[in-house]
């Protein structure tokens, strides 16, 4: 038996030697471009190998697999490998055609087919499919891409994507099933996705998305844990599209729970120094409260704040829940782990390549040497991106071995800081509107602003130049110059009476007194040309100022909603003298507080405006345009400048005041529009008061004027829109107390700023 298999081994080797041929040659025919010699390094084979049938096959995989050649054969003669060769084209040019909803662009950066790359059918048909993948995740699920390959001289090509995009697919309707605790209007308000409308043409959220819809399913799960829903979920998603692909229909089926409150508030706190004290103080949940995860979130990050404050970083606050399903509500224990107090060894700038470093370190409320604090390196990484010089910033800090020492690299991603703006518009108070402006933020990369704008409107024309330095000889301290020229047509608007032709050189210099208030230093010239309708005829006037003004800011802003919760103020004081033409005091003194609640998408906005003219010269008298007036903006109901004292005999026009009083209080809240769309509808009560004009101005070519200090008051309803251009008030006021001669507006269209 033995001898058997031994013979039949050697029959199998003897066999296999009769089949291997030892190559001796190995010739190539049939290419253009590639030389014989790189086609032989591709093959693998190399005189003296030996080769079989297989092996000869395997050749013509690995060459046609290279992308090099359209088609390989290979053959043996003898000792001769013959190997013949097609070239793939060259790729002369790649282009697309037909597409209009998606950047040709964004197109090609899909493409990995390449010019002067071998032409590929398999790279050709990724492209398409990424291509496709696009178009879909912009809802147009019935795009067609065809690709063309054009033949040229030379062996080469061009290959052309062919588009047909078609029509997007929009979501017809979405549903919810099983939601009982809250109505699908309230759903479909907290997912991304909406249902088609015409007037959804500047969002993209009625189209349907695949991903969206998924992401949909989060958003509902967080909708329901902040009210208290901890068993929910999402147990279906359902979706069709229409015979034609041009709508979808999506539909949620919710298993919502039981509805949880807040039980036992306890916190593992395993540091003797950090006091318990402060740790309660910080909770932003209270017993009996319904379950809400983002208070829990908020209220980790503020106890990791505290510890962190006392030096101990990389803590980890674990919240633990336990659920009583019986009584419905949720024991929480914040459980902290320990670790050592940590300090900062050094802080590594990266990335900033225009951006000097002194700029970044102004805006770092941490040094080296410094207890390593989480909510303090936040706090940095919260200035940098509020300076809008970077796309994104990041702090990686990195433990140091064997010590109780921190690196900290601060990644910054730089961004283009200049912006051009530029719109037109109208409103009640200016007209129509033109305006344009260049804008550079952060000018050489020192942080500086310098800014140009001009603006024209049918009332008024202005011309403006602004520098400022942020951190004048390296310190915290801004400076800045501005130069301006305006053209006031008011003598044809409301009751100003008066045209003013203004050119002003400004400077300031301005310091932080505290983390909410500020300081501001002003010195300005203004040489302006009057004209006022009851003196008839134009007037020079030289004013020299030095002011100083106080400012307190302190909010909490949602920016998606644009709602907000603080107060901001600012008191100023300035004197206008210096030997120019009119000397005078002015007093001014302003506060707004607002509040957010319901989801942050309401606001109660309350504000209160003063002003005070002092005249240091022996007739007391101050000429009109510099007066106070009320009306417009500042009390809807009543025309710009349409309340006050009056000229007997020019009785459309305001004498204006030494001093005012007005205050206005606000509520906004949304309305059927999606938040989007920035629209939100306000009511107001606005009320006001306008002091006397100088005692000169109590008569007239001999006729006594009609002289007030009597409360206005109104109330009205409007719509308040962010536009691209800025924000845009739609109002209608309505006079509560008025006297007979003022002037009445009932609908006011104005371009405002708010918090």
């Amino acid at each position: 038996m033995m001898k058997r298999g031994l013979f039949f081994v050697l029959f199998l080797l003897a066999s296999t030697s009769v089949h291997a041929t030892v190559v001796s040659r190995i010739d190539v025919v049939g290419n253009q471009r590639m030389d014989a010699e790189s086609v032989r390094i591709l093959s693998g084979i190399k005189n003296g190998d030996n080769v079989n049938s297989e092996t000869i096959n395997n050749v013509a995989k690995k060459l046609q697999s290279s992308g090099y050649f359209s088609s390989v054969d290979t053959s043996l003669n003898g000792n001769v490998l013959k190997i013949k060769v097609t070239e793939s084209p060259i790729i002369n040019m790649v282009t697309v055609e037909g597409n209009d909803e998606i950047s040709t662009d964004d197109l090609k950066k899909e493409i990995k087919t390449k010019e002067r790359a071998a032409y590929d059918k398999s790279v050709i048909g990724g492209d398409v499919q990424r291509m496709l993948t696009l178009y879909q995740r912009k809802g147009f699920f019935g795009t067609k891409i065809n690709p063309k390959k054009i033949d040229v001289d030379n062996n080469r090509v061009n290959v052309v994507y062919e588009i047909r995009e078609g029509h997007p697919t929009y979501i017809k309707d979405i549903d919810f099933e099983n939601n009982k605790k809250f109505r699908s209007r309230t759903l479909r308000r907290e997912i991304l996705s909406r249902e088609h409308a015409w007037w959804r043409f500047l969002t993209q959220f009625d189209v349907f998305d695949e991903d969206r819809i998924q992401y949909d399913q989060q958003l509902l799960h967080q909708f329901y844990m902040r009210n208290g829903f901890l068993d929910f979920k999402v147990t279906n998603v359902q979706g069709n599209f229409s015979p034609t692909r041009e709508y979808y229909s999506v539909k949620f089926t919710v298993d919502e729970g039981n509805q949880y409150k807040i039980g036992n508030i306890t916190i593992d706190n395993p540091f003797p120094d950090v006091p318990n004290r402060e740790l309660y103080d910080a909770l932003t949940i209270s017993k009996k409260d319904v379950y809400n995860i983002d208070e829990i979130d908020a209220t980790v990050n503020a106890i990791r704040g505290v510890v962190a404050d006392h030096g101990y970083a990389f803590i980890n606050v674990e919240p633990i829940t336990d659920k009583n399903t019986e009584k419905r509500t949720a024991d929480i224990k914040f459980k902290i782990q320990k670790t050592n107090r940590i300090y900062i060894n050094s802080i590594n700038l990266l990335g900033n390549v225009r951006t000097f470093d002194n700029v970044i370190e102004h805006h770092l409320p941490m040094r080296e040497g410094d207890p390593f604090s989480l909510q303090t390196i936040e706090t940095g990484r919260q200035n940098l991106m509020h300076t809008r010089y970077f796309k994104d910033v990041q702090m990686v800090p990195t433990r140091l071995a064997d010590a109780n020492m921190m690196n900290l690299d601060v990644k910054v991603t730089e961004q283009p800081t200049g912006e051009l703006s530029g719109g037109i518009g109208w409103s009640t108070i200016n007209g129509f509107m033109i305006d344009a402006g260049i804008t550079e933020n952060n000018f050489m990369g020192r942080g500086q602003v310098v800014q140009i704008k001009g603006s024209i409107a049918e009332y008024q024309r202005q011309a403006l130049f602004s520098f400022t330095e942020p951190f004048l000889f390296n310190r915290e301290l801004s400076a800045g110059v501005d130069v301006s020229y305006t053209e006031y047509k008011y003598s044809k608007l409301g009751g100003y009476g008066y045209d003013r032709d203004s050119f002003v050189v400004a400077g300031r210099l301005g310091w932080r007194l505290t983390d909410h208030w500020t300081q501001t230093m002003r010195l300005s010239a203004s040489f302006d040309q009057n004209y006022d309708l009851q003196l008839g005829g134009w007037n020079k006037a030289n004013l020299y100022t030095l002011g100083t003004n106080l400012r307190y800011y302190n909010l909490h802003t949602n920016f998606q909603q644009n709602t907000h919760t603080g107060i901001v103020g600012d008191l100023g004081i300035a004197y206008t003298g210096f030997g120019g033409t009119n000397t005078f005091m002015r007093y001014s003194a302003d506060i707004t507080g607002l509040v957010k609640f319901f989801d942050d998408r309401w606001q109660l906005k309350s504000s209160l405006d003063f002003g005070y003219l002092q005249s240091l010269e022996s007739d007391n008298y101050i000429p009109r345009v510099y007066r106070y007036f009320l009306g417009g903006d500042s009390l809807r109901g009543f025309d710009v400048a349409g309340v006050g004292s009056r000229n007997w005999y020019y009785r459309s026009y305001s004498l204006g005041g030494l001093w005012k009083l007005n205050g206005s209080t606000q509520l906004n809240f949304p309305i059927f529009i999606p938040d989007e769309y920035q629209i939100k509808g306000f009511v107001f009560a606005d009320y006001g008061i306008l002091g006397k004009p100088p005692h000169r101005e109590f008569t007239y070519q001999g006729q006594p004027n009609i002289i007030d200090e009597d409360w206005r008051t109104s109330v009205g309803f409007g719509i308040y829109w962010n536009t691209p251009m800025g924000p845009m008030n739609f109002s209608w006021g309505w006079p509560l107390k008025v006297n007979k001669y003022d002037d009445e507006r009932r609908f006011l269209l104005s371009f405002a700023t708010q918090f």
